[in-house]
């Protein structure tokens, strides 16, 4: 059976979604930046700084976010082959990896932390749940 193609407002919500991760994922990684180098001294240049987002223990925690992004960008890039489940699918595993979790999986106590600690966080955290509708990014997963 083949898959359906996408819908347009499928696409352009996997779009949004994308577009609210990356911010995320952006001020997350400068976050963790400014903590590494307040810990470890400043990262002497962008060769570096990649050589430790990709290997480095303590920024190994956001590579769960970047692999969901690829995903993202691999499903919207095959779009024809791409069904609405699988697109569902991506969104929810965004929710459910973005919700704050004190007592959750490494992720979500890191996310925690950083929504604790960062205002950037906070805003970038507030966009993302407003691409999702009110309530959707409770602790609950119903």
């Amino acid at each position: 059976m083949a898959e359906e193609q996408l819908s347009e407002a499928t696409v352009t919500r996997l779009q949004d979604v994308r577009t609210a991760l990356l911010r995320l994922h952006k001020i997350l990684l400068e976050h963790e930046r400014v903590g590494y180098e307040r810990q470890h001294g400043k990262i002497g240049n962008s060769y570096e700084y990649l050589n430790l987002v990709m290997h480095n223990p303590w920024f190994a925690w956001l590579r769960n976010l970047s692999e969901l992004i690829v995903q993202i960008d691999e499903l919207l890039d095959a779009r024809e082959s791409s069904s609405e489940s699988t697109a569902g699918a991506l969104v929810e595993q965004a929710r459910m990896l973005l919700t704050p979790n004190e007592a959750g999986p490494e992720f979500q106590q890191k996310y925690f932390a950083s929504v604790q600690e960062s205002p950037e966080v906070v805003l970038a955290h507030a966009e993302f749940a407003k691409l999702l509708g009110p309530g959707r990014l409770s602790k609950e997963v119903h």
